[in-house]
């Protein structure tokens, strides 16, 4: 039987204080739906059905790339209704699991396990359930002598003795497509909330004779849904905090596991060491003995053996190769290949730019647009004018060349191997192989010249 997954996402997110639609609001560098919809992929499903409302289709226009189906609830007149809107474009005879889309921790295992008990139980009715010391706000599972599910009964509409009950509703749940269309329709909005509850079809199933089978996580964490900016910031923290575990477990270093962001894809080799308040975006690799200075952001990038980055180095786009050295404080910007014993020190700025083995910009520069060759030394406060005003120009830099400190290379441009530019040149021409090639007017010294002095008050 097939596997249809519908996400409930038409929350206003009052308490959220923001004009973004609350399940668009991110964890991680990724929004709450985002992870939803990605947990859910998982699963192979024929489809994702993706309920939204608030916002109008600011939600589905930011995800439009997301594989789902979108379904509007122009009126948000409860979570039984939500899923009433989206049952249409689910299958005839699939099996429904319903997720939400600001509940975005809870994991494939827990999920693949609600899928395995249904296929073991195929009559049954699966809910997945939580065991809370303080269960406030929550629906409460009311069971009967023989431990058997009877019904959710929310918080508002309980008596003071289901409010005593610790075991929750999570609101996820997995049924047969075609009996809960019929208890859907059956629903009734007389309650404290005037809603339709989703919950109130546990009961309806029970009167039919379905066994209600339950699942716990093996994290509260996976039940937590986002409210408002404490919850977003204890969800970001607690998804770190599991990025962290994770890292750790592949052998990485961590200076301090409280103080790391993966905003994407980290991939990690052996011996892999990170310093504290890294943030890692996109997709980003670091082979074998890398290490990462502290106050780094790394995005799109890769990042080969060996390699050290200094602190407060921002690298984008970029591919480092083994037994470099980067920074401290130096930026690497997208298009930038540097290979092997490449040296990128203080203050320096590299875009766009292939870098040959051995080379050295150790200070102060910016080098953009260039191609520069093996074994290249390059003083401090080098800059490549790569950029007219209109187009980008190209400079490159043969082998062996040294370029002398305070020098400017107007592109396009060539340095020959081995070419020495003397300090504070500009060089607007090639220069030759093997050549010193400076500009600088002569030097002049005038006796008698006594430096301005201020004139006196008054």
């Amino acid at each position: 039987m097939e596997l249809d997954v519908i996400i409930l996402a038409a929350g206003k997110g009052t308490r959220m204080r923001s004009s973004l639609p609350k399940v668009l609001h991110p964890v991680a560098g990724r929004s709450l739906l985002g992870h939803v919809i990605a947990t859910a992929s998982t699963l192979k499903p024929a489809k994702i059905v993706v309920v939204y409302g608030h916002g109008g289709d600011v939600v589905p226009r930011t995800l439009a790339d997301a594989p789902v189906t979108w379904v509007e609830q122009a009126q948000q007149l409860g979570t039984g209704h939500a899923v009433a809107q989206a049952m249409p474009m689910v299958g005839t005879n699939a099996r429904t699991l319903v997720l939400y889309g600001d509940v975005p921790l809870t994991k494939s295992s827990t999920l693949e396990r609600l899928v395995r008990i249904a296929a073991e139980k195929p009559d049954s009715f699966v809910l997945l359930t939580a065991h809370l010391a303080k269960p406030t706000g929550y629906g409460r599972i009311v069971r009967d002598g023989a431990h058997r599910v009877l019904r959710i009964v929310e918080e508002k509409d309980a008596t003071e003795a289901e409010r005593a009950i610790t075991e929750i509703n999570t609101g996820i749940l997995l049924a047969d497509a075609a009996r809960l269309r019929g208890w859907l329709a059956r629903l009734e909005n007389k309650n404290a909330q005037g809603e339709y509850y989703l919950t109130d079809v546990t009961a309806m199933a029970v009167a039919d004779g379905v066994r209600i089978e339950t699942s716990h996580p093996t994290d509260l964490g996976e039940i937590l849904g986002v409210n408002d900016k404490l919850q977003l910031a204890d969800i970001e923290r607690r998804y770190q905090a599991g990025q962290a575990e994770n890292l750790m477990r592949q052998g990485v270093t961590l200076r301090d596991p409280a103080r790391l962001d993966v905003r994407g894809e980290l991939s990690v080799g052996r011996d892999v060491v990170i310093d504290v308040n890294v943030v890692f975006e996109g997709v980003v690799s670091l082979a074998d003995g890398v290490q990462v200075g502290a106050n780094c952001v790394i995005k799109d990038a890769h990042i080969a053996d060996r390699t050290v980055v200094k602190s407060h180095c921002v690298i984008e786009g970029a591919r480092i190769g083994a037994d470099s050295v980067i920074g401290p404080f130096a930026r690497i910007r997208p298009e930038t290949v540097l290979a092997e014993e490449v040296h990128i020190g203080n203050f320096v700025e590299v875009k766009k730019t292939t870098v040959d083995v051995g080379t050295k910009i150790n200070h102060l520069s910016y080098v953009g647009d260039s191609v520069i060759g093996k074994r290249v030394n390059i003083g401090a406060g080098t800059i490549t004018c790569n950029y007219d005003g209109a187009n980008k120009y190209v400079t490159v830099i043969g082998d062996d060349a040294f370029i002398g400190s305070d020098t400017q290379l107007v592109a396009p441009v060539e340095v020959g191997a081995g070419a020495t530019i003397g300090a504070g040149s500009t060089i607007t021409r090639n220069a030759p192989a093997d050549q010193l090639t400076l500009s600088r007017v002569p030097q002049v010294s005038k006796p008698g010249w006594k430096r301005p002095t201020k004139k006196p008050k008054g």
